[in-house]
């Protein structure tokens, strides 16, 4: 019997993450329905869609499983999130519950960490403020002390997960001295301290890169922030909220640090007429860095792609999944 596959866009489908060859892809597996606007439908509406279905995808904008699921699935055999984060969109009872829920793993870790490192780069080398003065009508910098070198810098990564591990290896080739804190990492390569007080105190640089819990939330604070050397560097490509981010738009401000923000505290935006817009110490790319288009091949599939296709097919032959979501996972992910 074929298996049917359901995806419930809460609006429009995401063309860049259901993208034409992964679609046909999906086609060849089972029965695929996708239902857009299902925002418009209400929550036992949806649970009923769902409970007719065989395997569910979620991911980027699509509507939320209810939690009702996790004691009355129906036919629903397995819930293969397509992107990351499975918290808004997947509760916890469902986890509990044993139906088995993957995500992408490690798939886009690459993008991420490259995403990251070219950050670091533009603010090692103060790319933005070069391309300022330009635009002003001036050639060179009247001063050139922010300019640095990723060789033997002291760079700190807050959080030590799968992308962290990719970005490691990239500081690895640049001669880098990393340090790391995570407290649920037990051993890894590069040195270890017990707290962000210690990473903050021995490094000039800082690269967030954990997951968004509450134990994280605004754990950046002012007082970690004035630890920072003058033209210290915060890099932060996993979520806003972990920063105190008025802290650190005030020493922004101040231009006493710099920093390279793909991720913002809210919804990854500011104000047109907010001031840091305006920072030359500031790189902004508004959630947008990691993302792959070129150059363009309408018939490539992403690593996210590949992931699903795989334990979707696993799923069919009644094969060990890859990347499953189990509830300390769940609390520890963004």
């Amino acid at each position: 019997m074929s298996k049917k596959l359901l995806h419930l866009a809460s609006r429009k489908l995401r063309p860049d993450l259901f993208i034409d060859p992964f679609i046909k892809e999906l086609q060849q597996l089972g029965e695929l329905e996708i239902v857009t606007n299902a925002a418009d439908l209400s929550e036992e509406m949806i649970a009923d869609k769902i409970r007719d279905c065989h395997i569910l995808l979620t991911g980027w904008d699509s509507a939320n499983v209810p939690a009702s699921i996790a004691g009355s699935p129906g036919r629903l055999e397995y819930i293969c999130h397509v992107t990351g984060s499975v918290r808004g969109f997947i509760p916890i009872e469902v986890i509990r519950s044993g139906i088995p829920v993957t995500n992408w793993g490690p798939g886009q870790a690459y993008y991420v960490a490259e995403a990251t490192f070219a950050l670091l780069l533009a603010c090692f080398k103060n790319l933005r403020e070069h391309i300022e003065i330009k635009r002003e009508g001036q050639w060179k910098l009247s001063h050139v002390e922010r300019n640095g070198s990723l060789l033997n810098s002291k760079v700190g990564i807050y959080g030590f997960g799968v992308i962290a591990r990719q970005f490691y290896k990239f500081c690895r080739v640049f001669g880098t001295d990393v340090t790391i804190y995570d407290p649920f990492v037990s051993e890894s390569e590069p040195a270890q301290v017990d707290s962000l007080e210690e990473l903050f105190e021995k490094c000039d640089t800082i690269v967030v890169m954990a997951g968004l819990n509450e134990k994280t939330r605004h754990s950046v604070t002012a007082e970690l922030l004035a630890k920072l050397p003058d033209n210290g560097i915060i890099i932060n490509t996993a979520r806003g909220a972990i920063i105190d981010q008025e802290a650190l738009f005030q020493e922004l401000e101040s231009g006493r640090l710099r920093a390279g923000l793909d991720v913002l505290d809210g919804n990854d935006e500011l104000p047109e007429k907010h001031p840091a817009r305006n920072y030359p110490n500031l790189i902004l790319t508004a959630h947008q860095c990691p993302l792959s288009e070129w150059p363009p091949d309408p018939e490539r599939l992403h690593p996210m792609h590949t992931v699903c296709l795989d334990n979707i097919q696993r799923h069919l032959k009644g094969e060990p999944l890859l990347y499953e979501m189990d509830e300390k996972r769940f609390h520890l992910s963004t």
